[in-house]
């Protein structure tokens, strides 16, 4: 017969037809007799592995399991007649099967044989078919199959490398290319799965993409590390640079005891991340990749560090890709579970800030909001009590993220901008003073204190000349465009049509910025409605603007605009809530200006009420980036018309 648990676990009998294994505790019992390797495995382990508080009756329960399993086994097999797959030996009970009738020593067997002769190439690579998910995918709670889980991956990991390194010395391997980037991609700390992706791509002729690959590695050891670069990485360079026709093997491109973990990938996803541009979109998908390989391996302390380390600033309370945040924050929690209430105070602080910063999506559910805020104020509590500046700031980024909970709270938010300027001035954080910066700006723009916000915006600008941060002056151009559409309603100011160049050059520069769909989509639209409304016009009504996530709330306007008034009552109807993010106090606006246009009491006294905490601030203004004017202006409107009798 033949077992599998390379994936779910099964059974085959000689004839290839499916052995009925029975229930959770039955296949468990079997894969627990498979790990074992054909040694007995005592009554008491079993029971152990099996339970994590054992019932009273638990040495029964699994009697009646191998019982099971063996008449499942051995359907054949005469009454009375001593059973020859699960036996009883000692203590205790084995599986007593040839090596080769189990996928999990088949592959081991071939991957021993593969290290001592490269000629057992074709067994290494039918072992490696044969993997179908994770091993033991079935037993997903037992802590002995999260250690043999572990294990396993570690074994398969090498044979995919091992298998490169083999066809490479061979004289082939240009193949390789593909999944060797794959592999990168999934497994970035794996440090021989570099060299042999460059061995690879020179194989391809692609010399500068080799000589590319291993210069990223000499950063992330000189930059992680302080290191210079090992004897194999300049040998293989130098190769590679002369166009050597045969490139010396590299069984340890990195050289003795040096090793880079997934949270040394995690911070190079940090750093790209900083760097905006394309690197965002990589580094959010390296980033997830690390999380997901941490996971595997079933070290939950690991898994922590690794989700904690990408403590990268973030601004906008829109995620860029609402999926990878929820796998994050999901991820987060379950290692959050993990640890428990006990567990180390750093990691459960840099977890809870990361559930906090990654559920910032403005369309998240009530009760997912509330949990991030709730993590917010854990993670800073936890970071105050360790007296880690670094940590604090990381917190009191989720605490901002978390701080859009109604209008009005731009003045509440400038205090924990200014305290994380105050902590990364002092402790030389850079890239949290810039954050500290454009926290300040948004909040002075929201609070309509132009000047203030303009000298945050220098101040911004100037960090981020040092800390290559370029999304900054993107952000500062749309400021600035802010400023001239709010100065072009003045007497004597610029012209309403400069102001629209200003955002259309903004718009321009934003679009050329890869990654930043939460920001980009919507805005520009936004932007010129908010112009319009400053100078008393109707709703831009240019078919071709995207109106992006606004649509709900813009859509009366755009309607009325083309004197469509039913529909517009309709659609006015019709829009939500404004979502907590930056520009909950622009669509309240909106709301309330086409309520008191269309006579909607209801809708025009929920309007006011809503806005009423926000009536000394700017619409608009909390994004830093456009503006609809003073909020008193459309709260007395949207009060007039609840007034009316």
């Amino acid at each position: 017969m033949r077992i599998d648990v390379l994936g779910a676990v099964r059974a085959f009998h000689d004839d290839g037809t499916p052995v009925d294994l029975g229930g959770p505790r039955h296949r468990e019992v079997l894969a627990r007799l498979v790990a074992a390797g054909g040694r007995m495995v005592p009554t008491d382990t079993l029971v152990e592995d099996l339970w994590a508080e054992p019932p009273v009756r638990a040495v029964g329960a699994l009697r009646t399991f191998v019982a099971a399993l063996r008449r499942a086994l051995e359907p054949g097999r005469p009454p009375r007649t001593p059973p020859r797959v699960l036996v009883t030996e000692g203590p205790g009970y084995a599986l007593c099967l040839p090596r080769d009738a189990v996928d999990v020593h088949r592959f081991e067997d071939a991957l021993a044989r593969a290290r001592r002769a490269p000629d057992a190439l074709a067994g290494l690579d039918a072992a490696l078919a044969a993997w179908r998910g994770p091993a033991y995918a079935d037993v997903s709670g037992s802590v002995w199959a999260q250690r043999e889980r572990a294990r396993l991956e570690e074994l398969r990991l090498e044979g995919v490398e091992l298998r490169a390194r083999l066809l490479l010395d061979s004289g082939s391997g240009a193949e390789l290319v593909a999944e060797l980037g794959a592999h990168v991609s999934e497994h970035p700390w794996r440090e021989p799965a570099w060299g042999l992706l460059a061995r690879a791509l020179y194989r391809a002729g692609r010399q500068a993409d080799a000589l590319a690959v291993l210069r990223r590695a000499r950063t992330m050891l000189v930059e992680q590390f302080g290191l210079d670069p090992g004897a194999e990485i300049r040998r293989l360079e130098t190769d590679i640079l002369r166009g050597a026709t045969t490139l010396q093997p590299a069984p340890s491109l990195w050289g003795a005891g040096v090793r880079l973990g997934p949270r040394t990938t995690v911070e190079l996803a940090r750093t790209l991340a900083l760097a905006g541009g394309d690197a965002l979109v990589h580094s959010r998908r390296d980033r997830l990749a690390a999380v997901q390989a941490a996971e595997r391996t079933g070290d939950i302390a690991l898994t922590a560090r690794v989700i904690g380390a990408y403590d990268v600033p973030a601004l906008w309370s829109r995620a860029d890709d609402p999926e990878q945040s929820r796998a994050v924050v999901a991820a987060a929690e379950r290692t959050l579970t993990a640890l428990g209430a006990g567990g180390p105070a750093e990691l459960r602080a840099r977890l809870l800030a990361t559930v906090a910063v990654e559920s910032r999506s403005a369309d998240r559910p009530a009760i997912e909001r509330r949990r991030a805020g709730q993590a917010a104020r854990e993670a800073e509590a936890l970071a105050r009590g360790l007296g880690d500046p670094a940590l604090l700031v990381f917190a009191l980024n989720g605490v901002f993220l978390q701080s859009f909970a109604r209008p009005g709270l731009a003045a509440a938010r400038d205090m924990v901008g200014a305290e994380i300027l105050g902590l990364a001035a002092r402790h030389g954080l850079a890239d949290f003073a810039v954050l500290g910066h454009l926290i300040r700006l948004q909040s002075a723009s929201a609070l309509g204190d132009l000047d203030t916000a303009a000298a945050h915006a220098e101040a911004a600008e100037q960090l981020a000349v040092s800390t290559e941060a370029s999304l900054v002056p993107v952000l500062t151009g749309w400021f600035r465009a802010r400023v001239t559409a709010a100065r072009s309603a003045e007497p004597g100011g610029p012209s309403a049509a400069t102001a629209a160049a200003r955002y259309r050059a903004a718009e321009d520069a934003l679009a050329g910025t890869a990654g930043m769909p939460g920001l980009h989509r919507g805005l520009f639209a936004l932007a010129l409605l908010g112009l319009r409304l400053l100078h008393e016009r109707p709703a831009p009504t240019d078919p071709a603007l995207d109106w992006g996530p606004y649509r709900p709330w813009t859509r009366p306007l755009v309607l009325l605009a083309h004197n469509r008034d039913e529909e517009a009552r309709t659609a006015l109807t019709m829009a939500p809530e404004p979502p907590p993010d930056h520009m909950q106090e622009a669509l309240w606006c909106l709301i309330a200006h086409a309520a008191a246009r269309l006579g909607e009491r209801p809708v025009a006294a929920r309007a006011a009420t809503a806005l009423r905490p926000a009536r000394s601030e700017d619409a608009g203004g909390a994004s830093g980036i456009l503006t609809l004017g003073p909020v008193a202006r459309y709260l007395a409107k949207a009060q007039a018309c609840a007034d009316k009798v």
